[in-house]
């Protein structure tokens, strides 16, 4: 069973939060990770289907009935932080349109630089990256990145964000998606390369990142 406990305030919320954190599931399978069975998940899905919040795509699986899986719809990410999206993106065109692109660049640095060096005190001291990684994640998600990590088969590692809270800025400006990278790939330290390898703006369901040592390949 999993426990969301972040701007979930209803059992619709939970259903969402773990659509957004897991990608399409079924009844069944959100029944369990929500402690509930897969015939209360079924029927939470159904009134979400109905308020457009999400929508059921079926999915061939060998022999038998095809399984249906659950996503959320565009209409559910208004029930996710989007750290005052419209004014944002307003504030972002103001800057470009009246002060220039060279002023825009200015906010992107300072931001750069204020996150990474406030990431590089909370990593600091820790030499191992598994628990770089860690800590990096634990920031992203104070921020409301939703981040997770995981290492994988080969050695490397993935950093996930399963939420943007400032995608209507990174969507007006891909400028601060690059200072993003660069902020990991300074506090991760040197002798690691970092590739990104999903994005949310780019259509993605999440951003991941995927992390290894410069001599693993």
């Amino acid at each position: 069973m999993e426990n969301y406990t972040w701007q979930v305030k209803t059992p619709a919320d939970r259903i969402l939060m773990a659509l957004k954190m897991h990608g399409a599931l079924s009844a069944a399978a959100l029944g369990k990770r929500l402690g509930i069975t897969g015939e209360a998940a079924r029927q939470q899905l159904l009134r979400l289907a109905e308020q457009d919040l999400v929508t059921a795509a079926s999915e061939a699986r060998g022999v038998g009935r095809p399984l249906q899986l659950w996503d959320p719809t565009p209409a559910a990410q208004s029930r996710f932080p989007d750290t005052h999206a419209s004014l944002t993106a307003q504030l972002l065109d103001i800057v470009r349109i009246h002060m220039g692109d060279a002023a825009l660049d200015t906010i992107i640095n300072v931001r750069e630089a204020e996150t990474r060096e406030r990431y590089e005190d909370e990593l600091a001291g820790k030499e191992d990256l598994a628990e770089r990684v860690a800590a990096l994640t634990a920031l992203r998600t104070e921020e409301g990145y939703m981040a997770e990590w995981r290492e994988e088969a080969d050695g490397s590692f993935l950093l996930i964000e399963n939420h943007c809270p400032i995608c209507a800025a990174a969507a007006a400006c891909a400028g601060f998606c690059r200072a993003e990278l660069e902020v990991f790939r300074a506090v991760l330290g040197p002798g690691v390369l970092i590739a990104r390898a999903e994005h949310i703006i780019q259509g993605g369901r999440r951003c991941t990142y995927v992390i290894r040592h410069s001599d693993s390949d």
